[in-house]
């Protein structure tokens, strides 16, 4: 299945609350379904649940990083 990486802004607050949350084998649960929506967004159908990967390094703008498998051939 193919992977689409997703985006998301968020605050460093937040960002470091989700990696803690990650290392310590929990989800965040409002990040992962916002991810999800956006794979709705971007017409694809989402395959299985967010994977967090991480966050950028921005001073101002952090992202949370997302991988979530799509199904092939499926745009809306």
């Amino acid at each position: 299945m193919p992977l689409l990486r997703v985006h998301l802004d968020s605050d460093r607050i937040t960002a470091r609350r989700v990696m803690r949350l990650h290392q310590a084998g929990k989800v965040h649960h409002e990040s992962r379904e916002a991810a999800r929506e956006q794979v709705w967004r971007h017409g694809r159908t989402p395959a299985g649940d967010p994977i967090f990967v991480g966050i950028t390094n921005g001073r101002r703008h952090v992202q949370l990083l997302y991988d979530i498998e799509v199904h092939p051939d499926t745009e809306h």
